[in-house]
C-alpha cells in the first residue's frame, strides 16, 4: 500500500504542491488578520491542492496521447531524457491511461465536493472563484500548446486563489488581497516558466507552442525570466505604495541571491544542459537527488528546485512581512 501512494505521489507531482500551498499561506495570513476564519481557510487550501494534482496528471495525459501520435516516437529514446521527468510513468509502463483518468477524476471530484461545501457555508462568490479555479486546470493541457501557459498559472495563483481563499474567509471581496497577489503571482510563473525554458526543444518537436520557444535559442529566452524576476522585486514596492503592508515586506529582498543564482543557473543550463549547478547552503531543500542523479535528472531537478525554493523562502518572507506590518 505504501509503494502504490508513493507511486500516485510522484504520478501527480506532489513535489510541485508548494506552489500552491505557499501562494495560500500569504492570503491566509492576510485574511486571518481581518478575523478570517481559519477553518474555511484550511478547506480551501485542500481543494485548491486536489485540484492542483488533478491539472498535473491531466496534463501528463493529454502531452502523453499527443507524443504516441506522433510517427518517430521512440519511447526508449525518450525514456533516455534527462529533462523530461512528466510522462515517464504511462510510457514505462507504471500506470494505465485509465488509472491516470480515474486520478484526474477522484482529485477533481474531492475539490468539487469541497467547493459545493464552501458554497454552501459561504455564499455565491464561492462559485465564482471555483469556476474561474475549475475551468482553468481543466483546459490548462490545451491552453498550455498555445504560449498560454503562463498566463492560466498567473490567473490561477494571482486573483483566483487570493481572492477566493479571501472571500471563503472573511465573505467579503477584497482589492487589497488583489494587489497582494502580484509578488508571489510572478513567483509561480517563474516556476513555470523555468520549466518550459528547460523543455525548449522538446516542445518544439511535440507543437508545443510557449514563451520561451518563441525565441531563437534558450538563451534569448532568458530575457523573459528576468524580466520576471526584476517585476517580482518591484511588485513589492507596489505594496508600499498602495498602503496594503509596511517596509517590513522588504524582508522579501532576503531571496535576491535566490534569484540571482537561480538565473545564473539557467545561464549554465543554456550553455550545458547536463551540467548539475554549483549547491549553497540555501539552497534546500533538494530531496532524492540521489535517485535523480542515478536517473541522469539531477540537472533539470535542482534548477526546478531552485525555483521552488525561491517561491517557498519569498512566501514566506512575505508571510512574516504581512504579521510584522498589520498583526503587531
Amino acid at each position: 500500500m505504501f509503494r502504490n501512494a508513493m507511486k500516485i505521489m510522484e504520478c501527480s507531482r506532489v513535489f510541485s504542491l508548494p506552489m500552491s500551498i505557499f501562494s495560500w499561506l500569504v492570503v491566509f495570513v492576510f485574511a486571518l488578520i481581518a478575523s478570517g476564519n481559519a477553518f474555511y481557510g484550511i478547506l480551501a487550501l485542500i481543494g485548491i491542492c486536489f485540484t492542483h494534482l488533478g491539472t498535473n496528471v491531466l496534463d501528463d495525459y493529454f502531452d502523453y496521447k499527443s507524443l504516441i501520435k506522433q510517427v518517430d516516437f521512440n519511447k526508449e529514446e525518450y525514456l533516455k531524457n534527462s529533462q523530461k521527468t512528466k510522462c515517464r510513468y504511462l510510457i514505462n509502463g507504471m500506470m494505465n491511461e485509465t488509472d491516470i483518468i480515474k486520478l484526474g477524476i477522484l482529485y477533481f471530484g474531492i475539490a468539487l465536493l469541497i467547493g459545493v461545501l464552501l458554497f454552501a457555508k459561504c455564499g455565491m462568490g464561492v462559485l465564482y472563484f471555483a469556476l474561474a479555479g475549475g475551468i482553468i486546470g481543466i483546459v490548462y493541457p490545451f491552453v498550455s500548446k498555445y504560449c498560454l501557459s503562463e498566463v492560466a498559472v498567473a490567473l490561477s495563483y494571482g486573483p483566483v486563489l487570493f481572492g477566493g481563499v479571501y472571500y471563503v474567509m472573511t465573505g467579503t471581496y477584497s482589492k487589497e488581497a488583489m494587489l497582494l497577489c502580484v509578488p508571489t503571482m510572478f513567483v509561480a510563473v517563474i516556476l513555470l516558466y523555468i520549466h518550459s525554458v528547460m523543455d525548449y526543444e522538446y516542445d518544439l518537436n511535440e507543437g508545443h507552442l510557449t514563451v520561451a520557444n518563441r525565441f531563437d535559442s534558450q538563451l534569448d529566452a532568458l530575457i523573459v525570466l528576468k524580466l520576471l524576476l526584476i517585476f517580482t522585486y518591484i511588485s513589492v514596492l507596489i505594496l508600499c505604495i498602495f498602503d496594503i503592508v509596511d517596509w517590513q515586506i522588504f524582508l522579501t529582498y532576503l531571496t535576491i541571491p535566490l534569484a540571482v543564482d537561480l538565473y545564473k543557473s539557467m545561464k549554465e543550463f543554456a550553455c550545458n544542459p547536463e551540467d548539475e549547478p554549483e549547491h549553497k547552503w540555501y539552497h534546500f531543500p533538494m530531496e532524492k537527488l540521489e535517485i535523480f542523479r542515478l536517473r541522469n535528472e539531477a540537472s533539470f531537478m535542482v534548477r526546478m528546485f531552485q525555483s521552488r525554493n525561491l517561491m517557498i523562502y519569498f512566501s514566506l518572507f512575505m508571510v512574516i512581512g504581512i504579521i510584522l506590518s498589520l498583526a503587531i
